[in-house]
């Protein structure tokens, strides 16, 4: 008996072996794992709830512009799009500016010429070439660059409205419209910036042409 008046026990004084070793706080299967449920994760947000609620608040706020800007014509059908230009070449409508990819979404495009570029050269000559055509050389009758040149996504359907008011006489000369007539309609579908004098007032020619057509009786 021991002096405390208790009675060893049956182990008492044999060896209780090393003591258990805990897991390792970090294994390969755990960081596959932890990896696999990152990036399944990262894309779901990423890829399906972001998109869906970035498009749910665009529909409530802007639905047309989320769905396109798609223009369409009296009758309904979808004509295109108010942010993309077309090849439109007939003499009784509106002409966007030029397309080094000829209007080709998929495309890439250079940057237009610059002042010193040589290839300006071949502008002017188009810009003189035209006003011999369909205009006439008064103060108020000059060429727009933006009329001759092509935009930096070679699709964009903006024209400043010089570059659109200058096409009046043509548009005139082959449609039932007068000059006087033409002037007033394009006047009445030009944006002004936002913000005044910080920004370019312009025309969206594809939806200018679109109101123009019914007009014309086409």
């Amino acid at each position: 008996m021991s002096a405390s008046g208790r009675a060893p026990s049956a182990g008492a004084g044999r060896d209780a072996g090393p003591a258990p070793r805990p897991p390792p706080a970090h294994s390969g299967a755990g960081h596959v794992r932890a990896t696999v449920v990152l990036i399944l994760l990262t894309l779901f947000v990423s890829g399906f709830a972001y998109p869906l609620v970035i498009t749910g608040i665009a529909q409530v706020i802007d639905p047309g512009a989320a769905n396109g800007s798609l223009i369409r014509d009296p009758n309904g059908t979808i004509v295109g799009s108010q942010l993309i230009a077309q090849n439109t070449s007939a003499p009784y409508l509106f002409w966007e500016r030029p397309s080094a990819t000829d209007y080709n979404t998929t495309l890439g495009s250079v940057t237009p010429p610059g002042p010193t570029d040589p290839a300006l050269a071949a502008l002017l000559n188009e810009t003189l070439a035209y006003m011999r055509e369909y205009g006439n050389f008064t103060v108020n009758a000059s060429l727009p660059f933006w009329f001759v040149s092509w935009s930096g996504s070679s699709v964009d359907p903006d024209l400043t409205p010089e570059a659109v008011l200058v096409q009046v006489p043509r548009v005139a000369a082959a449609s039932n419209l007068t000059v006087e007539f033409l002037t007033g309609f394009v006047n009445e579908h030009i944006t002004e910036p936002p913000i005044p004098y910080i920004g370019v007032a312009y025309v969206d020619v594809l939806a200018l042409d679109v109101a123009l057509l019914p007009l014309e009786g086409r």
